[in-house]
């Protein structure tokens, strides 16, 4: 009886964390962003309204999505990967696109702006997923797979030439993870990762910024002011909290020396007012988000379903790694949200919809 109530109500505890984490995030924008927010727009709470509703509609999506039966989805891949491929093309559409230091990423709809790339992730984990379930006999294959492979490289190539780097490894690494766990040979699978391990450095060197990147990843004190300048304050901030933070709300690096403090950088402000007792506990609980997904895929019976948990699992769990390994200087520098977390409503409400997927994966 304790396990058919557990299915019928789900992973409650999945809901509740992420939810939390929304909210907190919000506490965390402010944080960082009141400072600037009162300067630029004379309103201290400028970013906490804009996620605030964010919460709200992405609370909205993950309760509705929750009661739609996950198969169902089976029947959206090609819409959705479509709706993907028209989005992320007409970000470059003049009058549509929205250019920002020098990147093309997101498309402008009056106030309202929309960053095509969040959506394209899920879409391609959904069609992956799909595909892979159907089609399984053939994933043993490189011929067997080239529809999943056509589809992510698509999406990398649309997404790279915006630029952004960092979503594109994301779309690369949910890829291979995907075809990974659908179950191919490590012949195939070999065959497959090495043009990608190969593309990364081309990649680097055909664009001088990202080259510019690598050089302040290597030595960011060599140009303190120019690219270096965004690790070292970020160094600054998670050196400043030490094991127990400054406190919240108390942060010297969100008053202007620390861009994207609210954004792509949050982790690093959260580092500095909660210390590395903070940033544990709060990787401890995305952690325990990846767990549940993690086993809410090895307990679902069907094909379909696991693939697409674990499809939805990998992105949040790709994503919260990058941040983190960019924010404390592992790997050279690149523009990701921190999910959930993030000032960013189009990230917010497209990763709780698709903790919503999970938590119906979950209960059927």
């Amino acid at each position: 009886m304790k396990s058919k109530n557990n299915k019928k109500f789900g992973d409650i505890p999945l809901l509740i964390c992420v939810f939390g984490m929304a909210c907190f995030g919000c506490i965390m924008i402010f944080s960082a962003s009141s400072y600037t927010a009162g300067v630029q727009y004379d309103d201290s709470l400028y970013f906490v309204k804009k996620q605030l509703i964010g919460v709200v509609l992405g609370t909205a999506a993950m309760i509705g999505i929750s009661f739609l039966p996950y198969k169902k989805l089976v029947k959206a891949q090609y819409p959705l990967v479509i709706v993907a491929v028209i989005l992320l093309a007409l970000v470059f559409v003049p009058g549509l696109g929205v250019t920002n230091y020098g990147a093309t990423r997101w498309i402008g709809f009056g106030g309202v702006t929309i960053q095509p790339s969040e959506i394209a992730k899920y879409a391609f984990a959904l069609f992956a997923a799909a595909y892979f379930a159907k089609h399984h006999e053939k994933v043993k294959t490189v011929t067997g797979i080239l529809p999943v492979l056509g589809v992510g490289i698509l999406f990398c190539i649309l997404i790279i030439i915006e630029p952004n780097m960092s979503i594109t490894m994301c779309v690369g690494l949910l890829m291979l993870g995907i075809i990974f766990l659908s179950g191919t040979n490590l012949k195939t699978f070999a065959i497959i990762i090495i043009p990608f391990i190969v593309a990364i450095p081309v990649l680097i060197i055909l664009e001088p910024y990202r080259l510019q990147r690598l050089s302040a990843f290597i030595d960011p004190w060599a140009s303190p002011r120019d690219e270096g300048y965004q690790l070292i304050q970020s160094l600054y901030a998670l050196g400043n909290g030490g094991f127990f933070g400054t406190g919240l709300f108390n942060s010297t690096q969100k008053y202007r020396f620390l861009p994207f403090a609210e954004s792509d950088f949050i982790l690093a402000i959260m580092g500095e007012e909660l210390g590395f007792l903070g940033l544990f506990i709060f990787f401890a609980v995305c952690g325990f988000i990846i767990y549940r997904g993690i086993i809410i895929a090895k307990n679902c019976k069907d094909r379909f379903g696991f693939l697409l948990a674990s499809g939805f699992t990998l992105v949040y769990g790709i994503q919260v790694a990058i941040n983190a390994l960019v924010v404390s200087g592992t790997i050279p520098p690149t523009g990701l949200p921190l999910p959930l977390i993030s000032s960013g409503n189009t990230s917010l409400i497209i990763t709780m919809a698709s903790m919503g997927v999970l938590y119906n994966v979950s209960k059927n």
